[in-house]
């Protein structure tokens, strides 16, 4: 692979590689054993897990190191993934994932690094290996670029710095954009729940709006109805089902929901009309899912699809840009069973972290099913919307965590959690204004933040070209009084034998000692 070509360099550039540059020390990953978190030995590193934006996170250290990185290296993951690149902050212990590159004749670490930024896409298109992507030492001796004289690589490091200042800047503004998008979200949602998105709605519509009272009755009238429609649904599935033979597993009968108790209703720090109710008194049920054998998911176009907690979001939407998984009609209808989804559900992750990723299903398809991390909530009496966005409210979410309990460091909720969850309720009609005032705001902010999202991704290729013109003669100009690179390279053959020579005589030196 190379960047470059000897016929298009500019004056005072030489085509090289990077062992004609810096000396390459592949890592090697020590036993186990000498691994610690005590400060024992040297930081060791392992790969791009522990890469921030300049110089890696010291998680551990270790006592017997095996390859070693000195201060000011460049340090380039070679193995999933190829290509990123931060810099030793330190004397340290690099891992089998990682090369250090330590610069020669004066090339500054700075240089280095963004030199092999500005290649590390082709670097990483090159990676080879069945399990994952991987380089070795010969295809890193075997990348050719072009150098320009040590002055200019000076020069081009304080413009790289210099814009990449300003672009930071710009990153870090939109940045704060994005997050005081996220805290108007949460204080519409607050006010939405707390009546005083519909305040004025409310006075206008005062003759029309139902009391708490009356709205608790209409509640109770409904869930009955609903129980009473259940108990005919099963009433013909059995019939269905002795007509068939008795094949299988008979219906099971409709467990009656749970009265209403209006004595545990809390109707403090609400407005009129509204009541506090728990979410088991307005949900047919509230179940969670189950997972099947890994041989049953199926990728890419299937029957019934799959939907696992990656595919919930935080704004009430399915996100499938990661391809769906799905299962056959026949595990869904019988060891999936309990985990059947329809259009409206709505789903929320009870495993973590983060808690709080809530999604509406939508009518894409008629059947869905969920693994064993999401809870399912499903309501005939309240609209879908208006659920989802209650769940999708930090505060509910903070209330939730408080009641769990922490498993193996994280907290996970219960179904008596999800079960017991206190929701505001208001009238249908106040319930469709909420839900309309609501989509109406989170569509602007949701453009808002696809044009923030779109500007820094525009940032990060903007960095790219300055990377590509920086090594390419074409972000500073060329001084016809610097030293050429290749009095550089050869100065640095020099050394590098010299070097060589030295360790040669010291070998020789110990064996007839």
């Amino acid at each position: 692979m190379t960047n470059s070509n000897k016929k298009e360099l500019p004056s005072g550039w030489s085509e090289c590689g990077f062992n004609h540059i810096a000396n390459v020390v592949m890592g090697q990953s020590p036993p186990s054993s000498t691994y610690n978190k005590n400060g024992k030995g040297l930081p060791f590193f392992q790969g791009k897990a522990e890469f921030q934006a300049l110089f890696p996170r010291i998680d551990k250290y270790c006592s017997k190191p095996n390859k070693i990185a000195q201060k000011g290296s460049v340090l380039m993951s070679v193995r999933a993934p190829v290509g990123p690149t931060n810099i030793a902050p330190e004397k340290c212990c690099i891992g089998r994932g990682l090369a250090a590159f330590h610069a020669l004749g004066g090339i500054s670490s700075r240089y280095l690094l963004y030199l092999i930024r500005s290649i590390e896409r082709e670097i990483a298109k090159d990676g080879t290996g069945t399990t994952f992507s991987a380089i070795n030492k010969q295809y890193i001796e075997e990348v050719r670029f072009g150098l320009p004289p040590l002055n200019e690589q000076h020069r081009i490091v304080a413009k790289i710095e210099e814009l990449f200042s300003e672009l930071d800047k710009g990153v870090e503004s939109l940045k704060q954009a994005r997050e005081q998008l996220k805290v108007y979200r949460q204080a519409l949602l607050k006010h939405a729940f707390e009546g005083k998105l519909t305040e004025q709605w409310r006075k206008e519509n005062a003759d029309k709006l139902e009391t708490a009272e009356q709205l608790l009755k209409r509640i109770k009238r409904e869930r009955e109805a609903r129980y009473q429609q259940q108990l005919e649904e099963w009433k013909a599935a059995v019939e269905q089902w002795e007509k068939d033979g008795k094949i299988g597993k008979r219906p099971s009968k409709p467990k009656n929901l749970p009265e209403v108790q209006i004595k545990n209703i809390d109707k403090s720090n609400t407005p009129d009309g509204w009541a506090l109710v728990k979410a088991l008194y307005i949900s047919d049920f509230i179940t969670k899912g189950t997972t099947p054998e890994k041989n049953e998911l199926l990728s890419g176009k299937g029957e019934i699809p799959f939907i696992k907690v990656y595919n919930l979001t935080t704004n009430g939407k399915l996100d499938f840009s990661i391809e769906p998984t799905f299962v056959s009609k026949s595990i869904h209808s019988g060891f999936l069973n309990r985990s059947k989804c329809k259009p409206g559900d709505i789903l929320m992750n009870i495993v973590g972290p983060p808690l709080g990723k809530v999604s509406l299903i939508p009518n894409t398809h008629p059947e869905w099913n969920i693994n064993q991390a999401i809870v399912r909530y499903r309501t005939n009496i309240i609209e879908g919307n208006y659920l989802s966005n209650y769940l999708l409210s930090e505060g509910v979410v903070r209330s939730m965590i408080k009641k769990s309990k922490a498993t193996a460091g994280q907290f996970n909720l219960t179904l008596e959690i999800c079960r017991d969850l206190i929701i505001p309720v208001c009238s249908i009609s106040e319930q469709k204004e909420i839900n309309t005032l609501l989509d109406d705001r989170f569509s602007v902010i949701d453009k808002l933040e696809s044009d923030i999202e779109d500007n820094i991704a525009r940032s990060e290729a903007l960095r790219q070209s300055i990377l590509k013109k920086a090594f390419s003669g074409q972000l500073v100009p060329q001084d016809s009084n610097d030293e050429p690179a290749s009095a550089l390279l050869e100065r640095i053959a020099r050394e590098k034998a010299e070097a060589t020579a030295k360790k040669d005589r010291g070998v020789k030196k110990s064996q007839k000692i």
